[in-house]
């Protein structure tokens, strides 16, 4: 959905400068709208208070700013925040907010992850996850995943106020890690992906260090590589949920296209080109793929690639049959990675109380919406 006019949360420095001159404005108004747009999230030109007035009228002229509609935040008791907003054209997107998760990515600890989205939707299909199941609708703009967030925040700004807690200086985040492993298949929309995670690596945009910053993708082997002859060190994670071709040709149909034998030769040129630890997510389904075969294979691929191992217990999605495995059984599958020398973890879930596996919420929503327009119609045509 390519707006009009350009939004200026991708506007860089050097080129609003620019813009500025022509306008025969001084060059140091770039600055402090820059430091509107990316340091104090702004959501609208009337809070630039020491822009002119004129400026900014020119300003909205020529960009736009339009930042999401929040629609609902379910908190669980762990503190996990799911958020889901509106966009422009009425479309739903999830983020979460998951906070001092341990060494999840390589990191020493995760004081505040942010899982965001990048599509609308999701065409890759996979069997267990809520996101597609309603298709693919479009991708998302830079701005919409920049939005996200500045967009969470902007509301932790806002609680903090209604709580009459301190204000953080605006130069401090409350996201520190980023996770691209929301709705849809980040590397599908790349070019726009890369535009936005250069925004917020940017000290003067989200001002994240690009290592703490993780793709995800189920594994499409040619954008891997891409990233990997990218200059930034962004880390990398394989959502995984199958060491067979057979299972994962079951549960995710992309590997029909890119199987295991391609897609490990692509995180194996990853992993030379960067020097960076892979991190294989893998979501554990009851008689699906939590056999010991399964994790005899699934250590044989880490250990190869010296990669870590996230395990995931499943969580459940309304109208999908599969189930997580019981916790003996998901600690005997983490004990039998450990015992084969690969590092790996077990995510005792957090936000399992809150329509926690991705799309949920907003599928939830949707049916709610839809439901209410069709009594809606029914009462206007008795």
């Amino acid at each position: 959905m390519a707006n009009s006019r350009p939004d200026i949360r991708t506007i860089f420095p050097q080129q609003l400068t620019a813009t500025l001159s022509e306008w025969g404005h001084p060059t140091y108004r770039a600055d402090q709208i820059t430091q509107w747009v990316h340091r104090a999230r702004a959501a609208s030109w009337d809070e630039m208070t020491n822009v002119p007035g004129e400026l900014r009228e020119r300003l909205a002229e020529t960009f736009s700013l339009h930042p999401l509609e929040l629609v609902a935040v379910q908190g669980s008791g762990d503190t996990t925040r799911k958020f889901l907003w509106r966009l422009r054209d009425g479309s739903l997107i999830e983020s979460v907010l998951i906070p001092a998760n341990p060494a999840l990515y390589g990191e020493s600890s995760d004081r505040h992850t942010l899982c965001v989205s990048t599509q609308v939707g999701c065409a890759y299909g996979c069997r267990f996850c809520a996101s597609g199941l309603e298709g693919w609708k479009r991708n998302l703009e830079p701005e919409e995943i920049v939005g996200q967030v500045y967009a969470v925040e902007r509301w932790h700004q806002d609680q903090r106020r209604k709580e009459g807690g301190l204000i953080e200086k605006a130069k401090e985040r409350l996201v520190s890690n980023l996770v691209i492993m929301g709705m849809g298949e980040p590397l599908a929309n790349y070019e726009r992906l890369m535009q936005a995670l250069r925004i917020l690596n940017a000290s003067w945009g989200g001002g994240l260090g690009a290592r703490k910053i993780t793709v995800s993708t189920s594994g499409l082997a040619p954008q891997i590589r891409q990233l990997a002859n990218e200059p930034e060190q962004f880390q990398l994670a394989i959502s995984l949920h199958g060491a067979t071709d057979p299972v994962r040709n079951r549960i995710m149909p992309v590997n029909r296209k890119y199987p295991l034998g391609v897609l490990m030769e692509a995180c194996a040129y990853f992993r030379e080109a960067k020097s960076r630890l892979i991190t294989f997510e893998y979501i554990l389904l009851a008689g699906i793929n939590d056999t010991p075969g399964d994790a005899k294979a699934l250590g044989e691929l880490a250990f190869k690639l010296k990669a870590k191992v996230n395990l995931i217990p499943y969580n459940r999605v309304e109208g999908l049959p599969w189930e997580r495995p019981e916790e003996p059984e998901q600690e005997a599958f983490l004990s039998r990675l450990r015992e084969g020398g690969v590092t790996a973890t077990l995510r005792r879930e957090k936000g399992h109380d809150i329509d926690a596996a991705c799309g949920q919420l907003r599928l939830r929503v949707e049916k709610a919406q839809a439901e209410s327009g069709e009594e809606k119609n029914e009462a206007q045509n008795s």
